[in-house]
């Protein structure tokens, strides 16, 4: 494949201090279940799943061993209960994970200064430069595993991959077992990712099922394609997967340049349920929040709300903004929201709030933007963009025009206006 020729890397990302081309991937499939057999004695050894977080009526994760009787993630309580009877069923505690998956970030600092979660349960690690710390990938590999022990037990199950880019680490640990790490040399890329399913794909699964009916199981078929055949009929996301599939393209691992979470909590002297006074809560939380000095020339981009409920479990909900805002009004309204789709199932001992993630505090919405309506007509100018460079890059040229006057006196229609290429 082409992509692996000397001098025809791509980087699509923008340049940043803290990142790595060289990446690590650490994994720990089903993370949350992980968990739960982590504290719970003789959980491993029985058919277990964890019941959705928004929706306790269906099934979230599943042991290897309920899988065994037909048990899938999806299905209903009932459906999962006919098929395993002795299927033991566990409400999930959402923040316990996260502070485990935290720890894990944590010990993963210390063999790595670049860290970028993914998803609970997989993060990446740069590993430019760490060569000279700990020798060889192989030796790297081990500096890793050995960083999480110290923090957490459940690296038993995880799984390291080694590879030039976040794609290549990421699948090279799709392929690894637990304590057998996998190491992909950067002149062995295209041999390897040639014959890996489309499976890996960072791709919707409308997108898969797709390929698939077009006879495209592997990387390599997708990459032995011509790419403008696969622009036209998948747009952006099929030129990603094939940038990928061919190699053309390195994500490098990014770390953190923005401010370290800010958090608030509060503590309720007897547990509540009545919406109202969770609501006023929330809002003082959110006006602590904004008012941190660690806040100040940051907008909001992630939130993360979390309570402990009174019968030892827990709750939270993880919301990105669809504008990044520093108005407390705007990100409650947006929290109210996520709690009617994810309802509180118990009384609420104590309730948190976190900003995860931040943006710049200034952008064109935010200078221009003076009321609701010309911040609509901003947000519908970067749709417009959007649909342009998409129909551009599927049919390599636009075919928007803008109708401008030439002279419009003239007697003869045609001479009237203009098209000119729409470029918004």
């Amino acid at each position: 494949m082409r992509g692996w020729e000397v001098g025809r890397f791509y980087n699509l990302s923008q340049p940043s201090n803290l990142s790595s081309a060289l990446a690590i991937c650490a994994w720990i499939p089903l993370f949350a279940l992980r968990c739960e057999e982590e504290r719970r004695s003789g959980f491993a050894a029985k058919p277990t799943a964890l019941l959705a977080p928004d929706d306790a009526r269906r099934l979230w994760q599943v042991s290897q061993i309920a899988r065994r009787f037909g048990v899938k993630p999806g299905m209903t309580v009932n459906q999962s209960i006919g098929l395993c009877p002795t299927l033991i069923l566990c409400e999930p505690d959402p923040v316990y994970y996260d502070a485990l998956f935290t720890q894990l970030l944590s010990a993963l600092h210390n063999v790595s200064p670049v860290i970028e979660p993914a998803e609970l349960g997989r993060a990446y690690l740069g590993a430019d430069g760490i060569e000279r710390l700990y020798g060889s990938p192989t030796q790297q590999l081990q500096a890793v595993i050995r960083a999480a022990q110290q923090k957490t037990g459940i690296t038993t199950h995880m799984r390291l991959g080694w590879g030039y880019g976040k794609f290549v680490s990421w699948v090279a640990a799709t392929r690894a077992k637990p304590g057998s790490p996998v190491v992909v040399k950067q002149e062995n890329g295209a041999e390897f990712l040639a014959t890996q399913p489309i499976a890996c794909l960072p791709i919707d699964s409308d997108s898969h099922h797709r390929l698939r009916q077009l006879g495209i199981s592997t990387l390599g078929d997708l990459a032995r394609l011509p790419e403008p055949a696969i622009v036209s009929q998948f747009g952006r996301e099929g030129k990603l997967a094939w940038w990928l599939a061919a190699g053309f393209t390195v994500e490098p691992v990014r770390g953190r340049k923005t401010p370290d979470p800010v958090v608030e909590l509060v503590d309720f002297p007897t547990p509540i349920v009545d919406y109202g006074l969770l609501t006023n809560a929330l809002a003082r939380l959110l006006e602590r929040a904004l008012q941190h000095p660690q806040r100040i020339g940051w907008r909001v981009q992630a939130v993360r709300v979390s309570a402990d409920l009174e019968q030892g479990t827990s709750w939270m909900v993880d919301m990105s903004l669809k504008n990044p805002t520093a108005n407390c009004d705007s990100i409650l309204d947006s929290i109210k929201t996520r709690i009617q789709q994810v309802p509180l199932t118990g009384a609420v001992a104590s309730l948190k709030v976190e900003f995860t993630r931040f943006a710049r505090g200034t952008d064109e919405l935010q200078l221009f933007a003076r009321d609701a309506t010309s911040a609509a007509r901003a947000g519908q100018r970067r749709a417009l963009r959007w649909a342009a460079h998409e129909i551009k890059t599927r049919l390599k040229h636009s075919l928007l025009y803008h109708i401008i006057e030439i002279t419009p006196w003239s007697r003869i229609p045609e001479r009237r206006y203009a098209l000119i290429d729409y470029d918004p």
